[in-house]
């Protein structure tokens, strides 16, 4: 009894000192910390430079204001050129993010709950389109949107931002899916429900965290577009609001301060929404990895 005591206690795993995994845990949230202010500091710089004067500017470039200029805010809020910009870029990312969510949700379906011959190669050529930026495809693509005769429009900017995101959107949503249980697909069927029946009822009340997960990177990714509207668009009154930032910054590069209040009003939209709906998005793709 007293041999084998010896060699349980032997095989007992040492605990670490509570200090220690203080210690680490301390370690871990600064760098957290370091790594947030990083990311902020660019942010936080360009709202306050947007309340500052440009003499300011000039003298301290990285100080606070010493009086709160909220005339620069006030001028771009009350510029009809902003609005429209602002308006160009809800139309096409509220158009891009429902064609994404219906087209793509479609695919999936069909990709993930059937078998039919040429499955795995369409699964393929989606993800193939992964492999492919608009980088490397903006060229072709700016010949194929003309030959079409959507330059200068934003359906010429939609489309493609359509078509780019699919790839992603059928990725994640598959999983989702094929995760759903045959079972409860039999069961509907034996209720009398068909196969758009139990999609419509079934499926999508199932893949709403999935669903608005790919929604919103399609949201957020069609308002930051900014090459695809610089080859696209040429008319000043199409612009998008990247598109309009950088064209604001070439008209009134004298006047600092007011670029960088348009700067910080233009990106304001897409960090509040992508701030609200963040666990949205962690809650689907950790979803998706799970499926």
């Amino acid at each position: 009894m007293t041999a084998t005591a010896t060699l349980v206690t032997s095989r007992t795993p040492r605990r670490r000192p509570a200090g220690a995994n203080r210690g680490n845990s301390v370690l871990v949230g600064f760098v957290a910390l370091l790594l947030i202010g990083m990311m902020l500091a660019p942010v936080v710089y360009i709202i306050l430079g947007g309340f500052r004067s440009n003499a300011e500017i000039t003298v301290d470039p990285a100080g606070f204001p010493t009086v709160w200029n909220w005339q620069n805010y006030a001028d771009v809020l009350g510029s009809g050129v902003f609005w429209g910009q602002v308006g160009n870029s809800a139309i096409a990312a509220v158009a891009t993010t429902l064609f994404v969510v219906a087209l793509g949700m479609m695919a999936a379906y069909a990709l993930a709950r059937y078998r039919f011959r040429g499955r795995g190669a369409t699964y393929a050529l989606f993800t193939a389109g992964l492999m492919f930026p608009m980088t490397v495809a903006i060229t072709p693509l700016y010949i194929l949107v003309r030959n079409l005769g959507l330059t200068n429009s934003l359906a010429g900017v939609v489309v493609p931002q359509i078509a780019f995101a699919l790839p992603l959107t059928i990725i994640i949503l598959s999983p989702f899916l094929a995760a759903i249980p045959n079972e409860l697909q039999e069961a509907a069927s034996i209720d009398g429900l068909g196969r758009l029946g139990f999609f419509w009822r079934m499926v999508l009340p199932l893949a709403v965290p999935a669903v608005v997960t790919v929604g919103i990177l399609a949201f957020v990714n069609s308002w930051n577009s900014y090459m695809l509207p610089l080859f696209i668009l040429n008319n000043e009154a199409a612009y998008t609001l990247p598109l309009g930032t950088q064209a604001f910054a070439s008209q009134y590069s004298v006047d600092t301060a007011r670029v960088l209040a348009f700067t910080s009003l233009s990106m304001i939209p897409a960090l509040l929404f992508f701030s609200v709906f963040e666990r949205r998005i962690v809650g689907g793709l950790t979803g998706a990895v799970k499926g």
